[in-house]
C-alpha cells in the first residue's frame, strides 16, 4: 500500500510539472515567437500608448465615426470584464423593444438599402469589432458628410478595410471599425 501511494505522489508531482510549467510555457514560448502580435492582445498604439485593440469593440460616437454593433456588455456596454450578451430569447419583450429603439434611431439616417441586421442587434459576445460590409456602407453618407469628404472616398476606405472569409469560406466579410475610423482619422490629419 506504502509503495502505490509513493507511485500515485510520483506521478501527481510529474503530471503538475508537465501541466502547470513546461506545457504553459512551451505554448507561451511559440507565441510570442510565432504571433507576438495576437498573444498580447492585438493592441494598437499611438505615440506609444495602448489605445485599443483589434480583437475587441469598443464604442465611438459622434457623426464623424462609424458605429460598431450595440453591446450588451456590462452595464454601458463594451465592458471587457463583462464580455456576454443579454440573454435574452426571440420571445422577450424587453429584446423586441430594444431592437425597436435601435431601429428607429438608425430609420434617421435613412440607409437606402434598408437596415442591416448588425447594425440593430448586439452580438453574442458584446465585444465584437467587426460590423458587415452593409452595416458599414450604411453610415458611410453620415460619415462622408461630417469630415466633408466624398461618399465615394469614403466607400473606397471601406472597401479598403473590408476582411474576406476566413480560409475564403468560414465566416462572412466584416470590416474593423476601429481600423476603420482610425484610418479616417490618419487620413484627415494628413490634410
Amino acid at each position: 500500500m506504502l509503495e502505490h501511494i509513493k507511485i500515485s505522489l510520483r506521478i501527481t508531482v510529474v503530471l503538475l510539472v508537465i501541466t502547470c510549467g513546461l506545457y504553459p510555457a512551451i505554448v507561451w514560448g511559440i507565441g510570442q515567437i510565432a504571433f507576438r502580435h495576437q498573444a498580447n492582445g492585438s493592441l494598437i498604439e499611438r505615440d506609444g500608448k495602448p489605445i485599443g485593440s483589434e480583437i475587441i469593440g469598443q464604442n465611438f460616437a459622434g457623426e464623424r465615426y462609424f458605429h460598431p454593433r450595440p453591446s450588451a456588455a456590462g452595464n454601458d456596454g463594451y465592458d471587457g470584464t463583462a464580455s456576454g450578451g443579454s440573454n435574452l430569447g426571440p420571445t422577450s419583450k424587453k429584446l423586441l423593444d430594444t431592437i425597436g429603439d435601435r431601429v428607429t434611431k438608425y430609420a434617421d439616417t435613412k440607409p437606402a438599402s434598408g437596415i442591416p441586421a448588425d447594425a440593430v442587434m448586439a452580438s453574442a459576445s458584446g465585444l465584437d469589432p467587426h460590423i458587415s460590409p452593409a452595416n458599414a456602407l450604411s453610415q458611410a453618407a453620415r460619415v462622408a458628410r461630417a469630415r466633408g469628404l466624398s461618399n465615394s472616398q469614403i466607400e473606397s476606405m471601406i472597401h479598403a478595410h473590408t476582411e474576406g472569409r476566413f480560409l475564403g469560406i468560414y465566416g462572412e466579410p466584416r470590416v474593423n471599425v476601429l481600423l476603420l475610423n482610425l484610418d479616417l482619422d490618419t487620413a484627415a490629419t494628413k490634410k
